[in-house]
């Protein structure tokens, strides 16, 4: 549970729970529709990044998704790209053989995929690949092409700098988005400052951000400056919190981050942000923690 997702990528109940949910019409297609309600609070979507249900399977996790009434996901690959659904041929590597998946079934599975969510009620809003130097160009298509078969239009990569301009007419030509994902580590190439995800985005308008709270505050920047300055092109947030100067991650209210004013301005000013709550420290339980960040979103949401 120490891992981040980039050195993750690597490798390949409470009160809360379904409140306010009325069934009105039979089938699974209105039990959809009322769930997909059931975590926008105050117009805010609130969801999770599967990354936080990294101690289970896909299946266990959208069904931790469906118990807390969670209804919108970002896709984490390492819930996708595993070994039992990419196995590695004698004398061949992994990485050979996720690109040829990538090549030969990804489409076919992302559409497999995307029914599990669509039955469990949870809308999936973004897809988070990490975009590496090595990617063929058709490797690059494929990942867009995954991304419309799972019904989203944002791609999330925590990526390098100097592959913008590479990925900007890739996403054009597929009528998507690629959400630049910070990190708090500032180095070369990475995207860690305001600099660095600017520079990314004049690649062109389909370079954007995913901004990573906790990390923005880690890394001593102001996260609610940024998204006021650049909300337009935010196309997908990560709530967590931590401890500026490259502090721990913690429960939300105990970092420095500015999850509640972030959340309330985007209910405020209605900027329509997937805010996705990524569950990264060590804590009671991924059920109980969730549990709780979750009711701290709608507690902030409904009252402030």
């Amino acid at each position: 549970m120490r891992y981040t997702r980039r050195e993750f990528g690597g490798v390949v109940s409470g009160g809360l729970v379904w409140a306010g949910y009325v069934k009105s019409e039979s089938g699974a297609g209105a039990a959809s529709r009322d769930l997909a309600q059931s975590s926008r609070i105050a117009g805010v979507r609130v969801g999770t990044q599967s990354y936080s249900f990294r101690d289970r399977g896909l299946d266990e996790a959208i069904a931790a998704m469906k118990q807390l009434g969670l209804s919108y996901c970002e896709l984490w690959s390492g819930h996708v790209e595993r070994p039992e659904r990419i196995p590695v041929p004698q004398g061949g590597n992994r990485r050979e053989a996720t690109r040829q998946w990538r090549l030969e079934r990804a489409v076919t599975d992302a559409k497999d995929l995307k029914k599990r969510f669509d039955d469990a009620g949870v809308t999936l809003t973004s897809y988070d690949v990490p975009f590496a130097a090595d990617f063929t160009d058709d490797e690059i298509t494929r990942v867009f092409e995954m991304g419309k078969a799972l019904g989203v239009e944002v791609v999330t990569s925590s990526t390098l700098v100097s592959l913008a301009p590479r990925l900007q007419p890739f996403a054009a030509k597929a009528g998507m988005r690629v959400g630049y994902h910070n990190h708090s580590r500032i180095s070369p190439d990475q995207i860690a400052t305001p600099d660095d995800l600017a520079t990314a985005m004049k690649a062109g308008p389909n370079i954007c951000a995913t901004l990573d709270l906790g990390h923005f505050t880690a890394a001593n920047f102001d996260a609610l400056a940024f998204l006021d300055a650049h909300h337009d092109r935010v196309v997908s947030m990560h709530l967590k919190d931590r401890k500026r100067d490259q502090g721990a991650t913690l429960p939300f209210g105990e970092g420095d981050a500015p999850i509640a004013a972030v959340l309330t301005r985007m209910r405020d000013r209605k900027w329509d942000i997937p805010a996705h709550i990524e569950y990264e420290y060590r804590g009671k339980g991924t059920i109980e923690e969730m549990t709780d960040l979750l009711a701290f979103c709608r507690r902030t949401l409904e009252t402030r």
